[in-house]
């Protein structure tokens, strides 16, 4: 694998004097990386703002902690607050 930097190059070679690393190990680094032109440092690759995804109506509503409990099965229907209450006093004189 080359070399990125003079510093990661440098680095290696402090290595090989500590003889923390083999010198096959750094010839080999150094004869992939050939005479190319080697920046000082390489800086770490910015990381791009996290887009924020959006969801469907359908599924935020799905998801909420009231499904299904929310409203009232006459309320789905669509049937009128008076129709409803009429309703409920007959029940009740049932």
């Amino acid at each position: 694998m080359p070399f990125k930097s003079q510093a990661q190059r440098r680095k290696f070679a402090e290595l090989l004097l500590k003889g923390e690393i083999s010198n096959q190990t750094f010839e080999e680094w150094n004869r992939e990386t050939g005479s190319a032109k080697l920046p000082e440092r390489v800086k770490p690759k910015a990381k791009s703002a996290a887009k924020r995804r959006t969801t469907s109506k359908a599924k935020r509503r799905s998801t909420s902690k009231t499904t299904g409990r929310g409203r009232s099965k006459a309320k789905r229907r669509g049937i009128s607050k008076a129709k409803r209450r009429t309703t409920a006093k007959k029940a009740k004189r049932k």
